[in-house]
């Protein structure tokens, strides 16, 4: 694979990690200053989509799998994520 996709691939999940992390923290802070579950929840979905970055970035760049295979870790975590993120919207 193209060197550069390659490092286009870490700068753009270190972002994602870092962009993420702050949003799940803030969350988490949010939820401990409120006691809000919606907020509780917000974090746990940010988390999930982040962790799902992570670990599909990981399975690629330092397992050895194949492109595919991240991708499809990151796309499944994204999903699961996301769904608790929406959840977390219609909690009351």
């Amino acid at each position: 694979m193209n060197t550069y996709i390659n490092l286009f691939i870490i700068v753009a999940k270190t972002a994602i990690l870092v962009l993420g992390g702050s949003i799940t923290y803030y969350a988490l802070r949010a939820y401990g200053r409120t006691g809000n579950p919606s907020l509780r929840a917000l974090a746990i979905g940010f988390g999930i989509v982040t962790v799902g970055a992570l670990i599909g970035g990981v399975s690629h760049q330092i397992i050895g799998s194949t492109l595919a295979v991240g991708i499809a870790i990151n796309s499944l975590l994204t999903a699961v994520g996301f769904g608790v993120v929406v959840y977390s919207l219609i909690v009351k």
